[in-house]
């Protein structure tokens, strides 16, 4: 049976930690955010975790791995 290759475009948004966590940038970073207030601005610099209940941890675990 061949090797499942790695989907590119998950594996490029998602990094997984040693404790089996994965993180994601925040959407909606690209542009136009100036005006954006100092809240907002600052809680879109931070990773956001992908929840183990949904579909997408799965999916991510199962195409990165």
């Amino acid at each position: 049976m061949p090797k499942i290759k790695t989907t590119k475009q998950i594996s490029k948004r998602i990094r997984i930690k040693k404790s089996g966590k994965m993180d994601h940038e925040t959407c909606g970073q690209d542009h136009f955010n100036s005006r954006e207030n100092g809240n907002t601005k600052r809680n879109k610099r931070k990773k956001n975790q992908i929840s183990k209940k949904g579909g997408l941890f799965d999916l991510a675990k199962k195409t990165i791995q």
